[in-house]
């Protein structure tokens, strides 16, 4: 029989050796700085270094050996450090002590994370919009060549972005659209690591102290940074920061040198080159704007002589292409940037308005264009874990109501001091006041209810002996905010001096060294007896309360930070003070303002030392009174008006020689002669007491004395009642 069995197969030969494995690629393992981290690697297609490394601007490089397990005893307890500030459930009770810990701070991350700023990740900030690191950000308008109903037509990916030949376009809402473009081609760019690296050499070893004055100091009131990021890049390495932003808080902080106890023996460095160096950075940056390019620019205009027009029209200008002038409650960016985008963009608003005062020029921003939503609590991030006193809520109250305000000083700006608004009220001619006091009612109304409403913690009374208060310079901006009402108001009431040597439109005879009064348009009638008490009676009483609020001011007050304008609005009493003597109709009365205005210019003479730029309104309040005293000569009024009668007011006559083509003599009715006359000489209203109008030397300081000594609340209360009768003196003529 066959065998029929087919032999087995023979078996299959072993499989071959696994090839060696060949080692990651640089692409496939993360790099030096990453494996040091132990974050993830991300290197973006098309680039050769990863994101990481870009955003930190480091070097990325593959030539390190993986780092060794076991731990020295240095390293494990940096890493203990390290992971208790990364760990969001662990708590934190810091020490209480007066200066800003940094490390307290830094532990606080629970707060960083809650709001999407976990710092060492590198892809949280890309989510940004105007923060992002090596991209900046341009406000697409709807008159641009980019047609709103074509853009609405791109295919978008998931970052909501979509690419163009000139950048990226980014829809942040339905309406909003961005260009973001590179900073790598823009002008300079590759400075600013050098930069930072000449402003760290600067400041040396006293950058982290000049931080914490800043914090301690500036921030409190002026809100415009976050300041757990800013804190924890800066413990990182200072090249996470723009130059500009770096080296504006520098600067800013050198004005509190001798406040840190680590610095108080140390001689100050002079910071002109440092300022130079800031200065230069910022102009750059202006090729790549971010929201760090407005913090920067504030910051420096908050310097005692670091006051610019041009630079704060240009920072308007780069908030507008940032989109700071829109809402954003609606947009898809973080939270926390929302916030911070507000309050830089009510800062600037701040800037803006005040800036506008201060210069004499047009405001930048128009309300038409500027529908930012109101601040509230959530637009700040929690406050400091140390702040057991709330000295971080008080500022930001603070803030708060400097922001509300400036809202009301805008409403003042644009009522009475545009071009087209002085040109109608040089129109009305003789009722050019009544014209002025008949738009300033509601804006009075809103001071006053702004003023009645302040928190216990703006009060100027409310203040601590171990800290600095700020609240100063909100209240001297509502002084000078009531003077810029009342100036204008006084202005229409009284003729416009002219030096000697100028032609007059009514020449009266004078003498050689008197200024002669050439009557303003509203002059060619008398003014209303009435009416011109009321408004000298108010402009009166504003003036005493801003003096005697400067007088108050503690060393606690001129030790703090203070607003850029409030160099300016310190002088500003004074020159309301000049145009009140100048005005007077008499010499008594005249005489009354220049003892209040030596009073005025001591007190801000011996202020020099703790607030330097009291000095400027110093000299300017020398140079006026200077001009005063030896050009404008008053005669007494009983030579002025002679046997003509009593006069009504403050000096106003009962019979005035009419200047008008025409007409020789006016004469006042003899009923509202005899109601009138009782004005003359109320010594609660026009500062005179005695026969002639005037003042002894002992009455006047015994009424000096009476108004030191009367409190805060009275001089309010009487600000109130002459409000109530300047804005209601229209119903008031006939009371009698």
């Amino acid at each position: 029989m066959a065998n029929t069995d087919t032999p087995a197969p023979p078996p299959p030969p072993p499989p071959p050796p696994p090839p060696p494995p060949t080692p990651k690629s640089k692409r496939e393992r993360p790099c030096d700085a990453c494996r040091r981290r132990k974050s993830k690697c991300v290197v973006p297609e098309g680039n050769s270094i990863c994101a990481a490394c870009k955003f930190h601007a480091h070097e990325c490089t593959y030539v390190e050996l993986p780092m060794p397990r076991k731990k020295r005893a240095n390293d494990a307890r940096l890493e203990g450090e390290m992971n208790k500030r990364r760990s969001p459930d662990k708590e934190f009770s810091p020490t209480r002590h007066s200066r800003i810990s940094l490390n307290a701070s830094l532990v606080k991350t629970e707060n960083a994370i809650e709001n999407g700023l976990a710092a060492h990740d590198a892809s949280v900030l890309k989510q940004t919009l105007g923060m992002q690191k090596g991209r900046h950000s341009q406000y697409v308008g709807w008159t641009t060549e980019f047609e709103p109903c074509l853009v609405e037509l791109l295919p978008l990916d998931e970052k909501d972005e979509s690419s163009l030949f000139r950048g990226t376009l980014r829809k942040v809402s339905h309406h909003d659209t961005f260009l973001m473009r590179s900073d790598h081609v823009t002008a300079k760019y590759e400075e600013e690591a050098l930069n930072l690296d000449l402003i760290q050499q600067f400041v040396g070893p006293y950058g982290r102290d000049l931080v914490n004055l800043y914090f301690d100091i500036v921030h409190p009131s002026f809100p415009i940074l976050h300041k757990d990021v800013f804190l924890q890049r800066y413990t990182r390495s200072h090249r996470e920061f723009a130059p500009a932003l770096l080296a504006a808080v520098y600067i800013l902080a050198f004005s509190w040198w001798h406040h840190s106890p680590n610095l108080v023996h140390i001689t100050k460095p002079d910071i002109a080159p440092l300022e130079a160096l800031a200065l230069r950075a910022l102009a750059d940056a202006t090729n790549r704007p971010k929201l760090s390019t407005v913090q920067a620019g504030l910051i420096l205009l908050q310097r005692p002589e670091g006051d610019s027009w041009v630079m704060t029209a240009q920072m308007v200008a780069i908030g507008q292409e940032l989109g700071l002038h829109v809402d954003c409650s609606g947009w898809s960016i973080p939270t926390w940037e929302r916030g911070l985008r507000r309050r830089l963009a009510w800062a600037l608003y701040v800037q803006d308005k005040w800036s506008s005062l201060v210069h004499g020029r047009p405001s930048h921003i128009d309300s038409s264009n500027w529908v930012v939503r109101q601040l509230s609590g959530s637009d700040f991030p929690p406050s400091d874990i140390g702040d057991e006193s709330g000295e971080e809520e008080d500022g930001r109250v603070l803030f708060t109501h400097m922001v509300s305000l400036t809202e009301i000083l805008a409403e003042i700006l644009d009522t009475f001091y545009t071009a087209r608004a002085g040109r109608e009220i040089r129109a009305q001619g003789a009722g050019a006041t009544r014209h002025i006091l008949d738009r300033a009612k509601p804006v009075q109304i809103k001071l006053k209810e702004w003023f009645t409403k302040l928190p216990a913690c703006l009060k100027m009374d409310t203040v601590s002996t171990t800290k600095l208060s700020s609240t100063g310079y909100l209240h001297l901006a509502y002084y000078a905010t009531e003077i810029e009402l009342h100036r204008l108001i006084i202005r229409s009431l009284t003729p416009i001096p002219h030096p000697p040597h100028l032609p007059t439109a009514s020449p009266t005879p004078t003498s050689s060294t008197t200024l002669s009064l050439s009557p303003s348009p509203q002059a060619s009638f008398p003014p209303d007896p009435y009416l011109t008490h009321i408004c000298r009676s108010a402009a009166k009483t504003r003036l005493i309360s801003a003096m005697d609020f400067v007088n108050r001011l503690k060393p606690t007050h001129l030790a703090a930070f203070w607003h850029f304008a409030s160099k300016v609005n310190f002088a500003l009493i004074g020159t309301f003070g000049c145009l009140l003597w100048a005005s007077a109709p008499g010499a008594e009365e005249a005489a009354f303002y220049r003892v209040r205005l030596d009073e005025y210019k001591w007190t801000l003479r011996v202020s020099v030392r703790e607030l330097g730029f009291m000095r400027f309104a110093a000299r300017h309040l020398d140079a006026a009174v200077g001009l005063l005293g030896e050009q404008v000569i008053k005669r007494p009024l009983s030579e002025v008006y002679g046997a003509v009668g009593p006069m009504v007011g403050e000096g106003e006559p009962l019979i005035k020689e009419e200047t008008s083509p025409g007409r020789d003599v006016v004469m006042m009715e003899r009923e509202e002669i005899r109601e009138l006359e009782r004005f003359r000489f109320d010594p609660a209203v026009s500062g005179m007491s005695d026969a002639e109008g005037s003042l002894s030397d002992e009455e006047m300081d015994d009424d000096e004395g009476e108004e030191d000594e009367e409190d805060e609340d009275d001089d309010d209360d009487e600000d109130e009642d002459d409000d109530e009768d300047m804005v209601e003196v229209e119903e008031g003529r006939g009371r009698g």
